[in-house]
């Protein structure tokens, strides 16, 4: 899957609480067999242990390193080893390589995160819009393994092997 050119997101861009910080999105989110589908999938990441988010809501399920390696914009500050987290309805917040944020955003798969203007943030931090169905799953899990790569680049697959 070619993320630095996605299809277009169909649909309007997800309804949040408007809170500077959103963590929930009000019209859409991923359905219970999506969303498990989705943590399925950051668990099997080798080096992966999921839990309680420390920098979000406890009740988001962070996606964490034992031996994290990648650099400081590869984090979700101010941990060293959370990468990213998912939220109740299947919206993550997840650091991503600078060249696929513009592509995704422009597409309408995920925002900026609004921390991420902050100088003492990285600018890596987005918001995912939760999957809805399996296409959408398929993006955002490699979106995931992209995330998952730069945190943890001595584990990870070369890019051009990371499988769709």
């Amino acid at each position: 899957m070619n993320l630095t050119a996605p299809s277009p997101r169909r649909g309007p861009r997800p309804a949040t609480t408007g809170r500077e910080i959103p963590h929930d999105q009000l019209d859409q989110f991923s359905p219970p067999q999506i969303r498990a589908a989705l943590i399925e999938t950051a668990q099997a990441l080798p080096g992966v242990f999921t839990g309680p988010s420390q920098v979000s809501e406890p009740s988001s399920l962070a996606l964490r390193l034992h031996r994290p390696t990648g650099p400081w914009e590869a984090f979700l500050h101010p941990s060293r080893d959370e990468f990213g987290h998912i939220h109740r309805v299947g919206f993550l917040h997840l650091t991503l390589p600078r060249p696929l944020i513009a592509p995704l955003v422009t597409a309408g798969w995920a925002e900026p995160h609004p921390i991420s203007l902050r100088p003492e943030w990285p600018d890596t931090i987005v918001m995912l819009y939760a999957p809805r169905d399996e296409d959408e799953l398929a993006l955002v899990s490699a979106a995931l393994r992209l995330s998952w790569q730069q945190a943890a680049p001595a584990t990870a697959e070369p890019l051009s092997t990371v499988k769709d």
